[in-house]
């Protein structure tokens, strides 16, 4: 448990100096578990990302997953997405001082200087039960991708500070516990708005790609369930889950 005062009630908490995969981690120890509980590790060696993708995670970077069991339908499930990216969001500039460099990607990247800074990933291995994955680029970047719409940066090349990954788990803890206790207070709405006024390139072109179709439109805004919603030539399009890049 955190010493932290601010460490959110009834949350249990996990440092390891390494593993594979902090998702992987929470699995084998769900069984275990006694109540909703943060892992991080100072070191994970075989990261993933969204649809299998290997997440590359030099020593010092952030690298932490979120499990707890949930009696929720898959739909609101997934609204955590925007929760975790709100409260990072939230956590980074408590912990920087910073505020005009940091923006939000949907669903749920956030970006520093325009350059991707950290990634989340949702699963539910069982039901019931929610793994939320956070990785963040405190100190070294991975490759380029050039397929990827945003460049990675780190935040101590963009901002000159050393950030420790236990200090942003004090940050984050407690601002996701904060906007969670909104979503299930009073429902996607706050989240969505606050969301929207963090997200970048609002009211711009974008192109959706998803696993069976390009969409081309403006980004008009976030519906009630999440959705990317874009003007198109054929009319407004809610695109629940796809890749985001820029023509």
């Amino acid at each position: 448990m955190s010493t932290n005062p601010d460490w959110p009630q009834g949350h249990d908490r996990l440092v390891l100096s390494e593993t594979d995969s902090t998702m992987a981690e929470a699995l084998r120890r769900l069984p275990d578990l006694k109540a909703p509980t943060w892992i991080l590790a100072l070191r994970q060696t075989a990261g993933r990302g969204r649809r299998g993708r290997a997440w590359v995670d030099p020593s010092g970077n952030f690298a932490a997953t979120l499990i707890q069991r949930l009696d929720e339908p898959p739909q609101q499930l997934a609204l955590r997405s925007f929760v975790a990216a709100l409260a990072l969001h939230e956590a980074l500039i408590g912990l920087t001082g910073l505020e005009a460099g940091f923006a939000l990607k949907w669903p749920n990247d956030v970006l520093l200087n325009g350059g991707k800074l950290s990634g989340i990933l949702l699963e539910s291995p069982g039901q019931g039960v929610l793994s939320l994955g956070i990785g963040v680029n405190l100190r070294a970047s991975p490759p380029t991708d050039p397929a990827a719409a945003f460049p990675p940066v780190n935040l101590r090349t963009e901002t000159g500070l050393t950030v420790q990954p236990e200090a942003l788990l004090d940050h984050l803890a407690p601002a996701f516990a904060t906007w969670d206790q909104r979503l299930r207070t009073y429902g996607f709405e706050p989240i969505r708005t606050a969301f929207l006024q963090c997200v970048t390139r609002l009211g711009q072109t974008l192109i959706a790609r998803t696993m069976t179709e390009e969409v081309q439109g403006t980004f008009e805004t976030i519906d009630a369930t999440g959705a990317l919603v874009l003007r198109t030539a054929q009319g407004p399009r809610a695109i629940p889950a796809a890749d985001i890049f820029f023509p």
